[in-house]
């Protein structure tokens, strides 16, 4: 694992809409940029041994760094992103966090029971780049379903994969719209009338 940079973003919200919150919530993102394992190779077919190498130690790292910053007891939302430069595959940033060896570390160590929220892309350096959230536990609270952004001005470079986790110690502000159980629960009982 060629791991050129790590960096970590806070973000700490206060007020939503023009409204003050009881508690702001903090939302922290700690991302690696490291070589693309697979760039200057042609089409890979077996990207496994690569997955296998790197994938667990790039997890335990990153999960290290964030609970040094927000304990896992005060967690409540989290998720992962990927962003491979223009010269790799989006399959090769999907390689690093969509195994169990990445994911499951984090969600272990914060006691998720639902899976990682998660995006992948193909990116310059500096672009804005989208780490989504949702409620570690409950799937379907959509008060917890959030989206950190953040920008690496010199990552990824054509060569290069970002890999980030994000979680945040609350949802959104001012929540006002149903849960997805909700919204299930009324369907079911509007089919029936």
């Amino acid at each position: 694992m060629e791991l050129r940079k790590v960096c970590t973003f806070i973000e700490e919200v206060h007020i939503e809409g023009g409204k003050a919150s009881a508690r702001p919530v903090t939302s922290i993102v700690v991302a690696a940029i490291l070589r693309n394992p697979w760039a200057g190779r042609g089409f890979v077919e077996n990207l496994r041994p690569e997955i296998v190498a790197i994938a667990p130690r790039l997890g335990h790292e990153l999960t290290r760094r964030l609970l040094e910053l927000m304990p896992a007891e005060r967690i409540e939302s989290y998720g992962k992103a990927a962003a491979v430069g223009v010269a790799g595959e989006i399959e090769h940033a999907s390689a690093m966090i969509h195994t169990l060896r990445f994911g499951n570390v984090f969600r272990e160590a914060v006691g998720g029971t639902t899976y990682l929220e998660f995006c992948n892309t193909r990116n310059a350096p500096g672009a804005l780049l989208s780490l989504p959230m949702m409620h570690k536990s409950e799937n379907g609270r959509r008060s917890h379903f959030i989206t950190a952004n953040f920008q690496i001005a010199d990552g990824p470079a054509a060569d290069e994969i970002v890999v980030a986790i994000g979680a945040a110690d609350g949802g959104r502000l001012h929540p006002r719209i149903a849960d997805r159980f909700q919204d299930t629960k009324e369907i079911e009982q509007e089919q029936t009338t």
